[in-house]
């Protein structure tokens, strides 16, 4: 995925440049909301496109009274929630070649499923590379399992993922 974003918005109003540290934390909410969205869309049994509306518009930047959300780089969150669905069977092998055998992905948290959905669609689609993922990822395990194993676990699974979605890279 590449930065071709226009320097004006829809409006023709000129947009406002942003730091790399910005576009960074965009980036790296989206791939969190995606793995929030992928989570939902299996546990409530929604589709795809409510899902992505509903993220977009109460997420993506939202104030609450609890906090205010960051606010996400959509062209990644659509992307990532995309590829995951469109390659769901693809990504599933992966991360069951990844698991040892008693641990078929079926039987794991449903959050380290959506989780291992969401990176595995990044390395199938982006160009970024996969130890950025496996960073990015290891990351959103460590904000859902803060006191748990989870983020090593990730960061195996993820890496194994990796070199066999991208062997080149490494």
């Amino acid at each position: 995925m590449t930065d071709d974003t226009p320097d004006t918005a829809p409006d023709g109003t000129p947009k406002r440049k942003m730091s790399n540290n910005l576009k960074r934390r965009m980036r790296s909410a989206s791939r969190l909301y995606a793995v929030q969205a992928l989570f939902q869309m299996e546990a409530a049994g929604q589709g795809i496109d409510s899902v992505r509306r509903e993220f977009e518009t109460h997420r993506f930047g939202a104030e609450y009274e609890e906090g205010e959300f960051e606010e996400g780089d959509v062209d990644l969150f659509r992307a990532l929630l995309d590829a995951a669905v469109e390659n769901q069977a693809r990504i599933d092998q992966m991360t069951d070649r990844a698991l040892v055998a008693k641990w078929p992905i079926d039987r794991i948290d449903p959050t380290l499923r959506a989780l291992f959905r969401a990176a595995g669609a990044e390395f199938v689609i982006a160009d970024t590379p996969p130890k950025v993922v496996i960073v990015e990822f290891v990351d959103v395990a460590k904000a859902f399992f803060p006191e748990g194993q989870e983020a090593k676990f990730t960061n195996a699974v993820l890496d194994h993922m990796a070199r066999e979605a991208r062997p080149e890279a490494f």
